[in-house]
């Protein structure tokens, strides 16, 4: 049914919740999973510092490598045997998930939530909304 699975991943454990759901799917369907993580670098934009954006960005890009590589560990433990391609983007992370899904031909995005509730999620929206409302495929979110 699937043959592109789009994975985007932060790290986190909800993020990581949705890693062994997309697995799971990737082994019954034989789809290939590739594990998206997004860099953020809006917020470097205007630091004065050049050091300072350098140090941020190592720091971005560490973290970043982190988060695929529990993707990877958690694939590889798992036996399922599924292609894994990782990958590394800036901007915004809902505009990149999006891109991502159009650029690939992906089937389905399998997604964790942050669970972010109230006035954070009104006044920084929700990665996994926006994904929800503009992806031209189904979308599982995963709490």
């Amino acid at each position: 049914m699937y043959s592109k699975i789009l994975l985007p991943t932060d790290g986190s454990k909800h993020a990581n919740k949705a890693a062994e759901h997309a697995i799971w799917i990737a082994r019954e369907s034989g789809a290939e999973i590739i594990a998206l993580t997004v860099m953020e670098t809006s917020s470097l934009v205007g630091l004065p510092a050049d050091d300072l954006i350098i140090r941020l960005r190592e720091m971005l890009e560490e973290e970043a490598s982190r988060s695929l590589e529990a993707v990877k560990k958690l694939v590889e433990e798992s036996g399922a045997g599924v292609k894994l391609t990782l990958r590394t983007d800036e901007g915004s992370p809902a505009e990149a998930i999006l891109r991502t899904v159009e650029k690939e031909g992906v089937d389905l995005v399998v997604m964790g939530t942050s669970g972010k509730h109230g006035l954070d999620r009104f006044l920084l929206g929700s990665v996994a909304e926006k994904v929800v409302r503009s992806a031209g495929c189904p979308v599982l979110v995963v709490h």
